[in-house]
């Protein structure tokens, strides 16, 4: 079985948790004490030298990192990724979006304001991320406000990376109320079938 080293919470876990849920993948999580530095231990580094979660183990021994290089491993021949050359290249151009644009902001305030604390000294640089994460959010709110999910009229695996972090963005003090097409987005994603929780736990460990 599939062995998913993860922090719960995280939303580049989820994404993970998510896509194998829907696609009926079955897969095990063990929690990695990520705050005690269990990812910087040479046991770790051998599974990923770049020593973060998500790290999966496909079999033994083989092991694929990065969540969005996880999703486009398990999507590819799958509804996930689309079969239009355009609508692909977007999907693609959103996920990097993600990545570059959206998750060093709304997911790094999120993280030090409910996990890890505000490190001393980084209170203006948090203001600048929120800011930076407000823009992330605005340009989001515009392409959904043009159509339903980010590679057009079909859930891709854009949505799936974007919507794991500012579904809870919140709790990084963001305020969504302002962004009627970001909610709309979030009902069609959580209406999509075998949606999973980012609370909820892998099935296969469901108790």
């Amino acid at each position: 079985m599939l062995k998913l080293y993860q922090f719960h919470p995280s939303g580049n876990c989820y994404k993970v948790r998510l896509l194998l849920h829907q696609l009926g993948i079955p897969f095990e999580t063990l929690e990695t004490d990520i705050m005690g530095g269990a990812t910087r231990t040479s046991e770790f580094k051998a599974k990923n030298p770049i020593a973060r979660v998500p790290t999966l183990e496909l079999e033994p021994g083989v092991f694929l990192a990065e969540s969005n290089a996880i999703l486009w491993y398990f999507g590819e021949g799958t509804p996930f990724i689309p079969s239009d050359k355009l609508e692909r290249a977007r999907m693609l151009q959103w996920m990097f979006f993600e990545q570059y644009s959206h998750e060093p902001y709304i997911a790094v305030a999120r993280a030090w304001i409910v996990f890890f604390g505000i490190p001393a000294g980084k209170e203006r640089e948090l203001e600048e991320r929120t800011q930076k994460g407000y823009a992330a959010l605005d340009v989001m709110e515009g392409e959904l406000t043009k159509r339903p999910f980010f590679a057009g009229n079909q859930y891709s695996l854009a949505d799936i990376a974007l919507y794991a972090y500012t579904h809870v963005a919140e709790e990084g003090r963001f305020d969504l109320s302002r962004y009627p097409a970001i909610r709309a987005w979030f009902e069609r994603v959580q209406s999509q079938p075998k949606h999973l929780r980012i609370t909820d736990l892998a099935p296969a460990q469901a108790r």
